[in-house]
């Protein structure tokens, strides 16, 4: 997709920060980051999101994820991450290209995700499970 920016970064048409590549997956400093060494993977082919993306595909992309964290831990000492991946505009997805955040996460850093539980849902487990059948 020529109007992808990340299909353009993946190209290597548009100015990326590469961390790491192979054959189908491309990692690079997010140009927004909120921590040091906010990373972003994605697939070099151009997959919307979660959904559309082949297994085999999404598992390349996922090993080249790995290495970047543990090229991160061991050439750094970062002991945590946040992986973080929106799939749809309703889950707050900004690039309609595939994409996973490596956030690096230490004491004090400031970022925070509250979550709003319901915990009246377990009552409900069993027929959401159902669903699934």
């Amino acid at each position: 997709m020529n109007d992808c920016i990340f299909c353009q970064i993946a190209a290597g048409t548009a100015e990326s920060w590469k961390v790491y590549a192979t054959e189908s997956a491309y990692a690079f400093l997010d140009v927004h980051p909120v921590n040091e060494y906010h990373t972003l993977v994605i697939p070099k082919r151009h997959y919307t999101n979660i959904f559309d993306v082949p297994e085999d595909e999404l598992a390349q992309v996922i090993a080249a994820l790995k290495h970047v964290v543990d090229l991160y831990h061991d050439k750094l000492g970062i002991e945590n991450v946040q992986i973080v991946n929106s799939s749809g505009a309703e889950a707050q997805q900004d690039v309609f290209h595939l994409h996973f955040h490596i956030i690096p996460r230490h004491t004090g850093d400031g970022q925070d995700i509250h979550w709003s539980t319901h915990p009246e849902m377990r009552a409900r487990f069993a027929a959401l499970l159902a669903r699934l059948r």
